[in-house]
């Protein structure tokens, strides 16, 4: 089962890091913070854990059956 992911809006800062490495998993809103589009899902866990550490504002978690997964 591939991790959910969330983005804590209040933490995200719209360095863009997410959206430039992974642009099929990770957009922005309106207002420049950073969104989960629908490829998410066909991301692999492995490159989800990837792109949350790269997060510079710690914004992006990931959950694995509604569990907090460490980064």
């Amino acid at each position: 089962m591939a991790y959910e992911v969330r983005i804590d809006l209040a933490e995200c800062m719209s360095s863009g890091v997410c959206v430039s490495n992974s642009p099929s998993a990770f957009g922005f809103d309106d207002d420049e913070l950073a969104v989960v589009l629908p490829g998410a899902a066909s991301l692999g866990d492995d490159a989800l854990l990837k792109a949350a550490r790269r997060c510079p504002s710690g914004a992006i978690a990931l959950y694995d059956e509604g569990e907090p997964v460490d980064l």
